[in-house]
Parts: C-alpha cells; sequence; structure tokens
C-alpha cells in the first residue's frame, strides 16, 4: 500500500517537494539528462567523414545506445531495483553514468570500436533516467492529474532527446565540442537529481523481486495490450527520430537543393522537438478530458497516416512539406504518455517501476530493428518509400487499442 505522506527521508515541506514543483524539476533533469541519447547520431555525418564509417558502422553507433538501454532496464526489472532503491539516487546515478560515457567518447574514443562500447553503456545509464523519471512522477500524482503530468514528462523526453541537434546548430560540426556539451548537461541533470529530486507520498514500496515479475505484463489482457500498442508506437518512434533529417535532406535534394542544411536541422528540432513537447501536453490534457485510450488512437493513427503520406510529401512545397512534418512530429509522440499511464493504472502498484521498465525494454529492443533496417532499406528503394514500413506499428497500435477499449467498457457496462 502507498504511503499517505511524504516518504521517510523526504522533507516534510517547502517550495520544492510539492507535485507541481517537482513536476518542473523532474522534467528539467529529463530534458539536460537525454541530451547525450541522440548526441553521436547528432554528428553522424562528421563521424562517417573522420572514422570513415560505413552503414554498419553508422547504424552501430545509434542501436548501441538502444541496446545498452535495454540491457539496462531488463537488469533493474528482474532484480527489482527500480522499485528497491530510491528513485532520486538511481535518477542521479544513470545520469552521471550516461554524462560520463558520452565525455568518454569525445575524449577516448578515435574509432567506433571504443565509441559503439561507450555507446552501449550511454544506453544502460539512461535506462535508470527514463523510466526512473516516470516512477517518481507517479509518486507525486494520482489517476486524475496522472495523464497531464505524464504528457509533460514525455515532452521533456522529446526536448532532451532532439537537444543534440540545437548542440550542433551553435556549436558547429566539432563533433568532440557537441559531446562534451552533451556530457555537461547530463552531469548538471545528475547534480538536480540529487540535490532536488524527492519522492511523493504515492510512491508504493516493492517487495522481494522476483524475475517471474518482470513478464507479468504480458499475462493479463488489460497489459498485455497496453504493452502491445506501446510496442506499435515504438516501431516507428525511435526510426523516425534517427532518420527524419536524413529522409528530409534527401527530400530537399530533390525538390529544394537551394535548401540549406542549418535549416534542416532546425525544422527537425521545431517538428520533432518543440512540436513534439506540444503534443504531448495537449494529448494529456485531452485525456483528463476524452480518455487516454482515445487520445492515444487519434495520435497513433495520425502519425500512421503521415508514414503512408511520406512518399508524397516530397512534391509538396516546402511550407507545406514543413506543416506536415510539425503535424507527423507532435503526433508520432503525444500517444507515448497515454501508454505509460494506462500500464500504471493497470500494473501491480507495487510493481510500477519495474512494469514501466519492462514496458520500454522491450519497446526500445524494437527500435532496434526498424533503426538498422531503414538505411539499407534506402539503398534498395530511395529514402522516399523507406518510411512507409513504419506505418506497420500504428495499425498494430491502432488494434491493440480497439480491444482495450472494448474491454474496458465491459466491466463498465455490467456494473451500470
Amino acid at each position: 500500500m502507498a504511503n499517505d505522506g511524504v516518504p521517510v527521508g523526504s522533507p516534510a515541506g517547502g517550495a520544492r517537494t510539492g507535485p507541481w514543483p517537482q513536476l518542473a524539476l523532474i522534467a528539467l533533469t529529463q530534458v539536460l539528462a537525454l541530451a547525450v541519447w541522440f548526441s553521436a547520431s547528432a554528428v553522424l555525418p562528421v563521424l562517417r567523414r573522420d572514422w570513415e564509417l560505413g552503414t554498419a558502422g553508422g547504424v552501430g553507433l545509434t542501436v548501441a545506445v538502444q541496446l545498452g538501454f535495454v540491457v539496462g532496464a531488463l537488469a533493474s526489472a528482474t532484480t527489482g531495483l527500480a522499485d528497491r532503491v530510491r528513485p532520486e539516487r538511481l535518477l542521479a546515478t544513470g545520469a552521471g553514468a550516461a554524462a560520463a560515457c558520452t565525455l568518454g567518447v569525445a575524449v577516448l574514443a578515435d574509432g567506433p570500436l571504443v565509441g559503439i562500447a561507450l555507446r552501449f553503456l550511454t544506453g544502460a545509464g539512461l535506462a535508470l533516467v527514463y523510466p526512473i523519471g516516470m516512477k517518481l512522477m507517479a509518486s507525486w500524482f494520482g489517476a486524475r492529474g496522472r495523464g497531464l503530468a505524464l504528457g509533460v514528462l514525455i515532452g521533456a523526453l522529446t526536448l532532451g532527446s532532439l537537444l543534440p541537434q540545437l548542440l550542433v546548430g551553435v556549436l558547429g560540426d566539432s563533433w568532440r565540442t557537441v559531446l562534451v556539451a552533451a556530457a555537461a548537461s547530463g552531469a548538471v541533470a545528475a547534480l538536480l537529481a540529487l540535490g532536488l529530486l524527492r519522492a511523493g507520498p504515492h510512491l508504493a514500496v516493492g517487495a522481494r523481486p522476483r524475475a517471474a515479475q518482470a513478464f507479468d505484463g504480458f499475462r493479463s489482457a488489460r497489459p498485455r495490450l497496453v504493452n502491445l500498442a506501446y510496442l506499435g508506437h515504438m516501431w516507428e518512434l525511435y526510426a523516425l527520430w534517427t532518420w527524419a533529417a536524413v529522409w528530409m535532406t534527401a527530400s530537399r535534394d530533390v525538390h529544394d537543393p537551394a535548401l540549406p542544411a542549418a535549416r534542416i536541422a532546425l525544422l527537425t528540432l521545431t517538428a520533432f522537438g518543440i512540436c513534439g513537447a506540444v503534443g504531448c501536453v495537449l494529448a494529456g490534457w485531452l485525456a483528463g478530458r476524452w480518455g487516454r485510450a482515445p487520445v492515444a488512437t487519434v495520435a497513433v493513427a495520425t502519425s500512421g497516416v503521415c508514414c503512408l503520406l511520406s512518399p508524397w510529401a516530397w512534391s509538396w512545397p516546402t511550407g507545406v512539406f514543413a506543416v506536415f512534418v510539425c503535424v507527423w512530429g507532435a503526433s508520432v509522440i503525444a500517444d507515448s504518455a497515454m501508454f505509460s499511464t494506462l500500464l500504471s493504472e493497470v500494473s501491480d502498484r507495487r510493481w510500477v517501476g519495474t512494469a514501466l521498465t519492462v514496458q520500454t525494454a522491450t519497446g526500445f529492443l524494437l527500435t532496434t530493428v526498424t533503426i538498422s533496417a531503414l538505411p539499407y532499406l534506402a539503398e534498395a528503394v530511395s529514402w522516399r518509400w523507406t518510411l512507409v514500413l513504419l506505418a506497420a506499428g500504428p495499425v498494430l497500435s491502432v488494434a491493440a487499442l480497439t480491444r482495450f477499449r472494448a474491454l474496458d467498457r465491459g466491466p463498465r457496462t455490467a456494473v451500470g
């Protein structure tokens, strides 16, 4: 059972210990910590030149972070770490480790072998940042406010993940400088987490860890459907974030070759960063009025339609194209908060941290498939047609959400 008051070891009062001040601090910490996530991907064009990377090497640097995240998340889940150690300490440890590994790439790496190893460890550190941030948020908000709060948190994830695009725009093509800046951002996040973050009164304490508990989310119908919908969402999301700038560059090379590369970076940050964050907050607000599953269904269906329209978007005028990718950027991430919130509501409260960690681990494992496949597919059919492959994910999500909503209506109808 959750505690009714402030957890032992947390300050009993103060301006920074209320739900909304803590949410702001958690969101800021997430933005700063997650700057390391796509830091290597943002400077990949320069690394291809300096390290003489082919397609496999570039994919390896990106996928290594995802695999490291999966390994770290599963280790946390199967040992019960996410539910047995104070979450602010875990988050600080993860952010600090990820920052140190990113700094290591900038200072020590002179080729893909060391770079890939350190990027894997970066991902393992981030496994203690994103899921634990969600657990901290859930400890401060009950069911009524959790949707909007998680929308804010996923918006922070979006901004943090695409922050390296801004660093590249400001610092130029010095990849070591960009990575040092991202590492410094992660280090500040670790200090903020350690000094200012606190768990709230809804924090549930996990029981003795059981490895089998990690798979409970795929045994019961409602958690399983939420997780399947989330997997469809992840099939699209990270592959799109990884290769959107490449896809847009290829498009503009055909239809507007005079468009500067810096404009592509700015459009990427605007569409998938700023519009994505706005989409998360708006979806969280709407979910409190329309319900989480309906809002998630609309968002994921919209992003699926964008996948299908992507080849024809190449021929649209630049202004229309920009609006299109902004809609895509807002919708592709807006549903993420819904899946996490729904899972937290249908899972055993003692193991919410573990359930969310397993959900994200399986999702990120799936991202390695599409992230790896898209550049090879582009070599075969060109980038114009490549992103259509991502539509398979939204189709799965819509089907799972439709079934979930049918199950969710059943008990209410029986009671009423």
